[in-house]
């Protein structure tokens, strides 16, 4: 009986152990993941920033391009969709984005204006 206790301690314990050094490398692998992938971070923040103003529920991709500088149209395009945003055209064949998760808002929005 004593001999299982103690088994079952040890067990206990290493497998705590285990958990808290996985969970350690776990939070080192994304810093460095994170660092290594920065400036695709912070676009995508950047986008999500733009996209949640509480005024505007939809963005040109212009001035979203013009904002974020330095990335190709169709690079742009995949940070906002990992950004989680959705793409429509507008009768003049402009190009616009809004967040998936607003699309209540424009929804609701647009009954308003009807």
């Amino acid at each position: 009986m004593e001999t299982a206790l103690f088994t079952l301690a040890g067990t206990v314990v290493g497998g705590l152990i285990t958990y808290f050094l996985q969970h350690q490398r776990f939070k080192q692998e994304m810093r460095i993941m994170q660092e290594e992938y920065k400036t695709e971070f912070i676009a995508e923040s950047t986008a999500k920033h733009f996209l949640n103003h509480r005024l505007y529920t939809d963005r040109s991709f212009e001035t979203l391009k013009k904002h974020l500088g330095g990335f190709g149209d169709d690079e742009l395009r995949k940070i906002l969709v990992r950004a989680g945003a959705i793409r429509t055209f507008r009768d003049d064949g402009t190009e616009w984005w809004r967040l998936l998760s607003r699309m209540d808002e424009f929804i609701e929005g647009k009954q308003k204006s009807s």
